[in-house]
């Protein structure tokens, strides 16, 4: 097979992929907002406590650039979720001036069920996978990802 057909085919593969990936990746949202159904929480919210839960605590301009919102949207979002018990405001004891959000027990709380309800709904869906299949998964995802992280 010729240089310029091995690429034609490879770029069909690399557009079927991206597919996939666009689909699951619109199962997975709206698998997602089911499991929130249970919760008082929107989207947006347990997005930010993903990020606290993962990063810790973070100031609004730094929760901002993770989400790519406007700071007076996550500064909102925030007032919501510290209204609610998730989080609350903290002084930095190193710089008084700085504000940042801190996660509270009932944002944890939360977060854990839902993360272990998605990894309940996957782990159902890869019922049909060998345990091999399951393993050249993992390691092409985390390949994937570092690339994509890298770029």
């Amino acid at each position: 097979m010729e240089q310029v057909e091995i690429e034609k085919t490879d770029m069909d593969i690399v557009a079927n992929i991206e597919k996939d990936l666009r689909y699951i990746a619109g199962i997975i949202k709206q698998k997602g907002r089911e499991l929130l159904s249970d919760y008082t929480i929107t989207p947006p919210q347990f997005i930010a406590l993903q990020w606290l839960f993962e990063d810790g605590d973070m100031t609004i301009g730094e929760l901002s650039s993770k989400m790519y919102l406007a700071c007076s949207t996550t500064t909102d979002l925030v007032d919501r979720m510290e209204k609610s018990s998730l989080v609350m405001r903290v002084r930095d004891p190193k710089d008084r001036r700085v504000v940042r959000i801190h996660l509270l027990e009932e944002g944890e709380r939360i977060i854990d069920e839902v993360i272990k309800k998605r990894r309940e709904y996957l782990h159902d869906t890869l019922k049909n996978f060998s345990s091999e299949e399951i393993r050249v998964l993992h390691t092409n995802m985390t390949k994937l990802h570092q690339e994509m992280r890298e770029k």
